[in-house]
């Protein structure tokens, strides 16, 4: 069985409209965080590792 990859709205987007959406698990991908718009997803992705997903999130979450 391999593990479904699904988008996650950021806890930090809230009501103010302004919304990411996170990948964290994509078996084509592995070692990947993509993040994305979720209001124009017309706009490309980006695609970062996951050491350095984790360094921007600790970086804010202080």
């Amino acid at each position: 069985m391999t593990r479904q990859s699904r988008w996650h709205i950021s806890s930090y987007s809230g009501s103010n409209d302004n919304c990411v959406e996170v990948k964290v698990h994509d078996e084509n991908l592995p070692g990947v965080v993509r993040a994305r718009d979720s209001k124009d997803r017309s706009i490309p992705e980006v695609k970062v590792t996951a050491a350095a997903w984790t360094s921007f999130v600790d970086h804010f979450a202080k």
